[in-house]
């Protein structure tokens, strides 16, 4: 009896995990370029507090390739690009990412973003990003291509611990999230949030959810 209640526990606790992870990708090692300071952002290769201004001064960053242009105005080549978005990345949305945003992300080629496009829609969130590109490439590598990604969640049907990967959301801005439910459209999802962040902070959220119809 005391080992079924031991297994019992151990499962509750292993899906409680998967659940906190089920939409955007584990990506804690990665600065936000929408998030980071002027400090943080300068611990990155190859930004100094001029393009780190820059940076901050381009916000909010809804692709990645809004990032490389504006890294690429600062002057940075194609290779201290590609080693800047090793440690500071705009996280894509794979079920609409272009082409030219998946190459961007660290060690990704035409094969890899191929897959990424083959699986759309990305039904099953992260989870199921960890099943299919693990056919490609071992555990390391899905892990590590994970913090380059995400996946839109529902705001009417999201839990708790799916609105807190959100980058930057904490546990106030879940409990605004759910209280305004049922959301009609994203009209209302601007409006209702836009009474607590700024303009720049609701269209960055905003990419991270979406109204099933």
């Amino acid at each position: 009896m005391i080992h079924t209640r031991v297994v019992f526990l151990a499962l509750i606790a292993v899906f409680a995990a998967v659940g906190s992870f089920a939409q955007v990708g584990t990506n804690n090692s990665v600065l936000n370029p929408n998030l980071a300071s002027a400090d943080e952002l300068q611990a990155a290769p190859h930004i100094d507090s001029t393009i780190a201004q820059a940076i901050i001064a381009g916000r909010p960053y809804l692709t990645a390739t809004a990032l490389d242009a504006t890294l690429s105005a600062a002057t940075l080549s194609d290779q201290q690009r590609t080693e800047v978005f090793v440690n500071l990345f705009v996280p894509i949305n794979l079920n609409t990412a272009s082409e030219e945003e998946m190459m961007l992300v660290p060690g990704v080629g035409g094969r890899m973003a191929h897959e990424f496009d083959e699986y759309r829609p990305w039904e099953g969130g992260i989870l199921r990003f960890r099943r299919e590109i693990g056919k490609y490439v071992d555990d390391d590598e899905v892990a590590r291509l994970e913090k380059y990604v995400f996946v839109p969640m529902d705001l009417n049907a999201a839990s708790s611990e799916d609105f807190l990967t959100i980058p930057g959301v904490g546990n106030r801005m879940v409990h605004e999230f759910e209280e305004y439910r049922p959301y009609v459209n994203m009209a209302q999802f601007e409006r209702e949030i836009g009474k607590y962040v700024d303009e720049n902070e609701v269209a960055r959220l905003a990419r991270y959810v979406y109204i099933e119809q």
